[in-house]
């Protein structure tokens, strides 16, 4: 798994978590939503640290909550 892949399916889980959406998603990092579609549709395949920092922010997490799951352990 890439890096790229394991950030996607972190986001994912996420937000399924939260039962939150994209776009709400979006809303809640003020960034454009197209910004969350590029990484999570594989567009950004090298998102940046800035950009994870604005979603966790969104989320109310740290950046150290979002990256504590085995799949960046095992990422590439």
């Amino acid at each position: 798994m890439t890096l790229a892949e394991a950030v996607r399916n972190r986001i994912l889980e996420l937000c399924g978590q939260r039962n939150i959406s994209i776009n709400k998603l979006a809303t809640l990092a003020a960034l454009p939503p197209s910004s969350v579609k590029n990484i999570l549709y594989g567009k950004s395949r090298n998102p940046k640290l800035q950009t994870i920092k604005t979603i966790c922010d969104g989320l109310e997490i740290s950046l150290s909550s979002f990256f504590d799951t085995p799949e960046f352990q095992r990422a590439e």
